[in-house]
């Protein structure tokens, strides 16, 4: 006997394969999910697009279609004729090289932006995981020392630079790696030290990080500025930069050591039992087995205290440093270019977004990847 087998109706195209939806009905579906859920949330959605649709025209207009890009000399003219209703960008070319580099000696400002250049690819190997070896101490300490070499001159035909001449870019990002850098060393060893068993210790560490964080950096930058130089001896004088660099340091370090705390008391208590079980000693079960999830468990406070600490270095302007945006509020005191500080503003702005986002990235991707794991 014979069964009939029934065929579908929507039978499956060739090799069997279902067809892909539409990307409209996945676009569809994204915008119900995350704009239009509910009709109150559809209403602020509308709201909200409509505003930022129309501060990006105005925007387009302001900063494309009616802006001034290139003038003659300092004849500003052009720029002032337009009232308001266009951009003059041409603030920018006329002023970059003092908002990037500051007072640095105009024929030698090719080091600074070497010395730029030398961060970023120093950073971006830094942040490969391929290059993350024992060597890769020896290159932070061999560009560490190019980069101060390029700065400060005085051999191999470079003349020498002070770095009272010193400022813009490569100020920020002097100030910002080096106290990261040994900022964060210092938080390890200070939240590992808050934890410790030890009253002596433990009170110490409390007492700096209470200390350092109850104080604006401002006040730290004061104190090394001007007290810290009463405690030396008759005759010794440590450079402005290098004492507005120890506070960023001691303030770097109180505050990753707290974060760095919460990331130890989340790890569980039998992770800390199976490291004495096989034996560890405190370095070898800190750092092998304890530190590392602590800190995976706390990449995204960590990065937003990196960004908040990258910023912060251009309050150094109180104690006369001039950093990147002290350079560009200075650019602008010419009588010519006084009326174009936003042009200015959003020029420095971008170079702050610029780095920031990629710390931000960086930070989604090591947090993507310890997921996976």
């Amino acid at each position: 006997m014979t069964t009939l087998t029934s065929v579908p109706e929507n039978p499956l195209p060739f090799g069997g394969a279902r067809s892909r939806r539409p990307a409209g009905g996945r676009a569809v579906r994204w915008l119900r999910a995350n704009l239009f859920p509910s009709i109150p949330s559809g209403i602020i959605s509308l709201l909200l697009i409509f505003v930022l649709g129309k501060a990006c025209v105005s925007f387009v207009q302001w900063g494309i279609a009616n802006a001034i890009w290139v003038v003659s000399g300092n004849d500003t003219s052009a720029c002032r004729a337009l009232r308001g209703l266009g951009a003059c960008w041409a603030v920018i070319p006329e002023k970059y090289r003092f908002i990037l580099f500051g007072t640095y000696p105009f024929s030698e400002q090719w080091r600074p932006a070497l010395a730029t250049l030398t961060f970023i690819a120093l950073f971006f190997v830094s942040s490969r995981r391929s290059f993350w070896r024992k060597e890769l101490v020896l290159v932070w300490a061999a560009a560490l020392v190019v980069i101060g070499f390029l700065m400060w001159g005085g051999a191999f035909g470079l003349s020498f630079v002070s770095q009272e001449r010193w400022g813009g870019l490569p100020v920020t990002l002097i100030l910002a790696t080096f106290g990261l850098a040994f900022g964060f060393p210092l938080g390890i060893l200070v939240a590992l030290g808050r934890r410790s068993k030890l009253p002596a210790i433990r009170s110490l560490c409390v007492l700096y990080v209470e200390l350092i964080r109850g104080v604006p950096l401002i006040s730290l930058l004061f104190m090394a500025s001007v007290m810290f130089p009463l405690f030396m001896p008759d005759g010794v004088n440590i450079d402005k930069l290098l004492r507005a660099q120890i506070a960023f340091i001691l303030y770097a370090g109180a505050y990753l050591a707290e974060v760095i705390r919460g990331g130890l008391q989340a790890v569980p208590r039998g992770q800390h039992e199976a490291a004495d079980a096989l034996g560890l000693g405190y370095w070898q079960k800190n750092g092998l087995i304890i530190l590392p999830q602590a800190i995976r468990h706390v990449i995204p406070p960590l990065v937003n205290t990196f960004i908040a600490f990258f910023k912060d270095t251009s309050l150094v302007l109180i104690i006369g440093i001039f950093d990147l945006l002290t350079t560009a509020k200075t650019a602008i005191i010419d009588p010519a270019w006084q009326s174009f500080s936003v042009e200015v503003y959003v020029f420095v702005g971008l170079i702050y977004f610029a780095f920031c986002f990629a710390m931000s990235r960086y930070s989604r991707r090591l947090e993507a990847q310890a997921g996976s794991r």
